[in-house]
């Protein structure tokens, strides 16, 4: 689940826990608003997580030698 659909999860939930004032025969909608803002909560929260772990968490830094011929420069790459 991305950040996207579990917006949209938390937004659809709300809807449904505060704003619908509808009956339905065995269903009871403001539980379901609430079960899907829940939903949503928590797979934005494992995105985040998981998007921080593999992709936002990373650096990359490009290093353009100006050094004169002749001369070495030793690079440390430096990455979180």
């Amino acid at each position: 689940m991305g950040i996207g659909t579990s917006i949209v999860l938390v937004a659809i939930g709300a809807i449904l826990a505060f704003a619908v004032d509808a009956s339905v025969s065995g269903v009871d909608l403001q539980v379901v608003g609430w079960i899907l803002m829940g939903a949503g909560a928590l797979g934005l929260v494992l995105s985040m997580i998981f998007w921080s772990s593999w992709g936002g968490g990373r650096s990359r830094r490009a290093v353009i030698d100006t050094a004169p011929a002749g001369h070495t420069r030793t690079v440390v790459d430096e990455t979180n």
